[in-house]
């Protein structure tokens, strides 16, 4: 499974990676990564207005598109020499809006359906998918304070393993919009995610 995710994953940075070239020459050189993700963000907002209208198909849409632009950020920096600490922090904090904004849309759909309990499965998913973050977190600031000198692309690597990790949630939510499943699809985040709190804290314990 780990090895299949991580063969996606390459391949979409080396699309984006042309598609980055792309952009830069054209724009020549303007458009900065931070841009990007900036934009990238804001438009998921449209995206939960169009689930909360139950719009799921265009939702789908542009969380593809959109959801691209979180690959497409890095290797913009990479190409124009702009790789940053502040970059991986607006990249970071902003992936938690979008699925903020995200489950928002999914948990006004549930409470307003046949079945307004479901609502509580978008709430505990986006919970747990932020906790999977806020324990990564935690355990990049413990050791960087117990081990002097790590480089930061190497400490923002270090915990960023488990099996629920961002682009997993992120799929699955694009499989939910297009099978109309979103009650089943965060129960499955929910899940998922808080067992990859666990993931993370068991090998954070072990690093410390």
């Amino acid at each position: 499974m780990k090895t299949v995710v991580q063969g996606i994953k390459n391949h979409v940075r080396a699309v984006m990676r042309v598609v980055a070239r792309g952009l830069n020459k054209v724009t020549g050189g303007k458009v900065t990564p931070n841009g990007v993700t900036i934009f990238g963000t804001l438009m998921h907002i449209p995206i939960a207005f169009l689930i909360a209208s139950e719009h799921f198909y265009w939702a789908a849409g542009l969380l593809l598109v959109f959801g691209l632009f979180d690959t497409l950020d890095g290797e913009l920096a990479r190409l124009q020499g702009r790789s940053s600490v502040q970059g991986m922090l607006l990249d970071a904090s902003t992936d938690r809006l979008k699925e903020a904004m995200l489950y928002t849309g999914i948990a006004y759909v549930l409470a307003t359906g046949a079945h307004p309990a479901g609502a509580a499965w978008a709430a505990a998913a986006v919970g747990a998918s932020i906790s999977v973050s806020y324990v990564k977190a935690k355990g990049e600031a413990a050791v960087a304070s117990s081990e002097k000198e790590i480089p930061h692309h190497v400490l923002n690597r270090m915990f960023a393993d488990g099996i629920f990790t961002f682009e997993i949630r992120m799929f699955i939510l694009l499989v939910a919009l297009l099978a109309n499943q979103l009650m089943i699809a965060t129960a499955i985040v929910a899940i998922g995610a808080s067992f990859t709190v666990l993931q993370r804290l068991v090998r954070i314990s072990r690093r410390l």
